[in-house]
């Protein structure tokens, strides 16, 4: 498992394996802050979080920059 964090739009992805280029096939909006990307056969493979900075447990931000 692998998560980024982007500062300029605040937005952390938190990647369940290495995804590649045109793997995700479906992407559900799970609300306006939590958005899941699914592969081929409906497998779960990341998870992006906007307003990441009010949304994750605090410290986990800051973790993600100085990984």
């Amino acid at each position: 498992m692998k998560i980024t964090y982007s500062k300029e739009s605040d937005a952390a992805y938190i990647y369940l394996k290495n995804i590649s280029p045109g793997e995700v096939k479906e992407t559900i909006e799970l609300n306006e802050n939590i958005i899941l990307d699914f592969d081929s056969q409906k497998k779960l493979i990341g998870i992006e979080i906007l307003s990441a900075s009010k949304i994750m447990p605090k410290g986990a931000v800051a973790a993600t920059l100085t990984a």
